[in-house]
């Protein structure tokens, strides 16, 4: 892998100089002329349907998860320690100058119940997720351009062992390891003629390629429509998340249509990922139980990573190898006479399963006229097949956990499992993984974009929720930091700048274990009204640029513009669990950073009749001007960035 010279990365930089309302370094160097790599096509019929194929010597069974799997312990061992020099450098560069941990990490390399253990999660809302959630991982990347400058928090991401999304945050997350973990900055920019990050046509219209005004969204849809029969003809039952998935990975995945053969399993086989150079991806979704349409905190959270589907929650406690899903296990294990399937992990419906909620997105523009009528007949035919209560789910049919613990898997009688939108229960931010004891992680940056507030703007929810959770039984052990009501958030502006939860440990005495320190980063407005409508279906690429440099602003608040030592501070709460661990001085800087941005309990309950918050930084001067007071700021339009077109070579 090839990078940039740092010297030439500079002279652009300080050729194009610094964008408004803080320098965030971002959206000043281009790869349009990229041709990205990508994960593997490695569906063995080549096509979105399933395929039949020889079982291994080992026949694939459901396992227990009192334990990770033997092959995420495996790649945990490289990994860990592969997180130690980049979580030096950011040491090093984070201006904590009053003790030297960077030396203290480094004196400790090879003992990891030192070394912290990073996780990030990036949550649901649509596009608003995506763009925001990019500019965090952005910020975080040290190979994006300005990142590791002063007031930047590059390397975060490289010291990172887990990155996990949901929904909208899923897209991201899926999009980054579909194209082989490319940087926000390849994925925004594509190469020509691809249909990467292209939001300015709806999915609803497909893709435009750059220089044709043409659009044929008619062969645009009847790929689609060929492409979910392929997987019907193949014998599995279809929903609307088939649709909504194979749509979605055009925008996605940068791969002709797509790519329908693309698996999210491909994931483990990469190069990068199985040399453990990437973080471990997860995205998440919710299980509706049988005969139900309430998706509740009780409900089972599931997740899917490179090797595994799966929960963790005492219902199911038990992971299926993803790879082998669409095979008939039958109480835990394929029988010698059963066949193995290959494909039904298509990438396209793990990302659609977690984002399932889109479905309603799609049903309500079927009378579009961008929708070809044999499309829309198709859809209603389905409406018709499986009814309006499952308009809204995934079918994984067969079930992987048929006849798997059945006194207390609700679903272990029916032969499909029904999953759906990884938010509807609340908990719209994917911390349910990263909180898992097996998993030891001190700190998660919690990357919240949802829309609490009239004004599509967070105020906690997403946290309470988990917390609420961990209060029940369901919750099975795991423990989650107290955090106060909406009302709370607003007043005390903690849904404005990053919130640190959990930072006295004292609060945990009476639990089995410490749960990590909670980094809230809530979507805030900075340089633009990021507060776009969840189901906005289109965005020009200057909004879209926009939007992901105020996310890369709201990571670094406004690089160090808001708060100069906001990187020594991120800094000390990735160190925070290691250093009480053992007994090392907290520096007078940590102290202060805790000081400032750890929830001390303090709570102002007053209501709050509407959020409009003002903006952070001056808005930029190209922009249109209006402020986040307009609410969904549906059709607004920013002004265009400089772009420097680069040649990168991977």
């Amino acid at each position: 892998m090839h990078f940039l010279p740092v010297t030439l990365v500079s002279l652009i930089s300080a050729a194009l100089g610094s964008p408004t309302g803080g320098s965030d370094g971002f959206g000043e160097v281009a790869a349009r002329d990229i041709l990205l790599g990508r994960a593997s096509p490695e569906n063995p019929s080549g096509t979105y349907a399933p395929a039949f194929v020889d079982c291994p010597q080992q026949r694939p069974t459901i396992r227990s998860a009192s334990s990770l799997s033997q092959s995420e312990q495996d790649w945990l061992k490289n990994r860990r320690s592969k997180t130690v020099d980049p979580l030096v450098q950011f040491l090093r560069k984070s201006n904590l100058t009053d003790y030297d941990y960077a030396g203290y990490i480094t004196s400790n390399s090879q003992n990891f119940s030192v070394v912290p253990n990073i996780g990030i999660a990036v949550s649901g809302g649509g596009y608003r997720a995506l763009m925001n959630g990019a500019g965090f991982i952005a910020a975080a990347d040290s190979r994006v351009p300005g990142s590791t400058d002063t007031g930047g928090i590059g390397g975060l991401l490289q010291s990172s062992t887990y990155l996990a999304g949901l929904s909208g945050g899923g897209w991201l997350v899926g999009s980054i390891f579909a194209n082989n973990f490319s940087t926000v900055v390849q994925l925004r920019d594509g190469y020509q003629g691809s249909a990467l990050w292209q939001f300015s046509n709806s999915i609803f219209q497909g893709p435009k390629s750059r220089g044709i005004s043409i659009v044929n969204t008619v062969s645009y849809w009847d790929d689609i429509l060929n492409q979910v029969d392929d997987k019907r003809n193949a014998g599995y039952d279809v929903s609307i998340t088939d649709y909504w998935g194979r749509a979605l990975s055009v925008q996605l995945i940068n791969a002709t249509d797509g790519g329908p053969a693309y698996t999210f399993s491909s994931i483990a086989d990469a190069s990068n990922f199985k040399s453990a150079d990437t973080p471990m991806p997860i995205l998440v979704a919710d299980e509706r139980r049988p005969n139900t349409k309430v998706i509740s905190l009780n409900s089972t959270v599931y997740e899917f990573n490179p090797w595994e589907i799966g929960s963790h929650d005492p219902t199911v406690y038990g992971f299926a190898p993803i790879r082998y899903v669409g095979s008939n296990f039958s109480g835990g294990s394929i029988p010698d006479s059963g066949h193995c399937v290959e494909g039904f992990d298509a990438y396209s419906y793990v990302m659609g399963t977690s984002s399932s909620l889109f479905n309603a997105f799609l049903l309500q523009n079927l009378s579009s006229s961008d929708i070809p009528t044999v499309v829309t007949n198709a859809i209603r035919d389905l409406l018709t097949h499986i009814g309006d209560e499952n308009d809204d789910i995934a079918a994984w049919n067969p079930n992987p956990f048929l006849g798997y613990n059945n006194d207390t898997n609700a679903s272990a009688d029916d032969e499909q499992l029904t999953l759906v939108d990884g938010g509807l229960d609340l908990q719209n931010i994917p911390l349910h993984p990263l909180l898992q004891p097996s998993r030891g992680l001190d700190v998660i940056f919690a990357v919240d974009s949802s829309a609490d507030t009239g004004t599509n703007f967070p105020n906690g929810t997403a946290l309470r929720a988990t917390y609420d959770r961990s209060k029940t039984d369901i919750a099975n052990g795991t423990v989650f930091p107290a955090v106060p009501d909406a009302e709370t958030f607003i007043n005390l502006e903690l849904n404005k700048r990053p919130t640190f939860f959990g930072c006295n440990t004292s609060e945990f005495s009476n639990a089995s274990h410490i749960p990590p320190l909670i980094v809230y980063v809530p979507n805030a407005p900075y340089t633009i009204a990021s507060n776009v409508s969840t189901f906005d279906p289109s965005y020009s690429d200057a909004q879209r640029n926009s939007i992901i440099k105020n996310g890369f602003n709201v990571a670094t608040m406004g690089n160090g513009t808001v708060d100069s030592e906001w990187t020594a501070c991120v800094a000390c709460a990735v160190l925070s669990r290691s250093l009480e661990r053992t007994g090392t001085t907290v520096s007078a800087t940590c102290q202060r950073c805790f000081s400032r941005y750890c929830w001390n309990g303090t709570t102002d309950s007053r209501p709050v009749s509407s959020y409009e918050p003002t903006p952070i930084l001056q808005f930029d001067t190209q922009s249109s001007g209006v402020s986040p007071r307009s609410g969904a700021g549906k059709g607004l339009v920013f002004g265009v960035v400089g772009i420097a077109a680069l040649a990168l070579a991977f």
